[in-house]
């Protein structure tokens, strides 16, 4: 029993790394990319890019991990009924749920580290993602630079003449919205950092008010300060708990928290598809394993995203609607002929 299970594990892994690798590969691209785009807010270097990259590592392995062991599984037993060597292995006395309790073990530990990653580590690394990109867009506010046209300071457009060692001479903003322009000039101005906000200190200037008149303001000081974004902190169990508190109120994290359970669940809850799928007679069937994962794999997330407006409700009705089609899937086609 050992040296088989040894054997079930051998071509469990040589089908899941490839799968898996191969996929890592494609999501890592499409999250570079989207992590690239981000050059046009934020300038980054080749470390700040590589740190950004890590904090998307815990939804690419989420995404991937569950198809990957899914069709890993599935495909293995597939290979094993090509050749052969499963029908040799239930002559002995070993029916299909015997054989896959071999790999139970592998599937419920790969389910734990799923809902880890999904209920834990990806808002975490959402929370580092955000803290560094509200870090970055900062700094940026804080590069303003001399001579230059298009600049921001929160909702002001900023020109500034000169600049010299954080001290900023002839300084121009404006700020337009439905109900008045606003249009300052300045002498002077200072930038600080208050921890929760930016600030701009101007010194000597005037306001002008532009509506259907024009009203003026002239100042001696004034601080123009822009608040920080900064989401919920998340750094132990109580912030993580604090975090799914509000699932009953909140559509979106609920949502969420439905997607994140279910395809945790999925390698195990889709066991005997896999079964369905990998077990047949070379010599009378065809092998279509790798058309009915996809189609599956497809069906089963469609499903999800369909129905997302059951609410938390969904977390009983689909487990229990696709544990039941797998057992009569199973009841009918491999369990009278193994």
């Amino acid at each position: 029993m050992k040296l088989l299970k040894k054997y079930l594990l051998i071509n469990y892994s040589q089908t899941f790394f490839p799968i898996f690798l191969t996929l890592y590969a494609i999501t890592s691209i499409i999250f570079l990319v989207k992590i690239a785009s981000l050059t046009s807010i934020i300038q980054i270097n080749f470390l700040e890019l590589i740190e950004l990259y890590s904090y998307s590592i815990p939804i690419i392995l989420f995404y991937t991990l569950p198809i990957s062991i899914f069709f890993a599984i599935a495909l293995t037993l597939s290979k094993l009924s090509s050749e052969y060597e499963l029908i040799v292995i239930t002559s002995f006395g070993l029916n299909p749920i015997k054989i896959l309790n071999f790999l139970f073990p592998t599937l419920l530990l790969s389910s734990v580290l799923l809902l880890l990653l999904s209920l834990a580590l990806i808002p975490k690394a959402d929370y580092m993602k955000k803290k560094f990109l509200d870090s970055k867009k900062t700094e940026a506010q804080f590069n303003i630079k001399a001579s230059e046209y298009g600049q921001a300071f929160g909702k002001w457009l900023m020109y500034v003449n000169k600049e010299d060692k954080g001290i900023y001479k002839d300084i121009v903003l404006f700020q337009q919205d439905q109900i008045e322009d606003t249009f300052i000039i300045s002498d002077v101005a200072t930038m600080s950092n208050n921890g929760s906000s930016l600030s701009l200190n101007l010194t000597t200037g005037k306001a002008f008010m532009i509506t259907d008149k024009v009203n003026q303001i002239d100042f001696k000081s004034m601080v123009i300060n822009n608040d920080i974004k900064s989401s919920s902190k998340i750094n132990n169990i109580e912030d993580l708990i604090e975090y799914w508190k509000d699932i009953n109120t909140n559509e979106t994290k609920a949502e969420d928290f439905v997607f994140s359970i279910l395809t945790s669940l999925y390698p195990i809850i889709s066991i005997l598809f896999a079964l369905y799928i990998g077990f047949y007679n070379p010599r009378y069937q065809k092998n279509n394993s790798s058309i009915l994962a996809i189609s599956l794999t497809t069906f089963f997330f469609i499903t999800i995203l369909q129905l997302q407006y059951l609410g938390l409700n969904l977390l009983l009705y689909i487990p229990v609607a696709w544990i039941l089609i797998s057992i009569f899937l199973y009841s009918f086609r491999i369990k009278p002929h193994y």
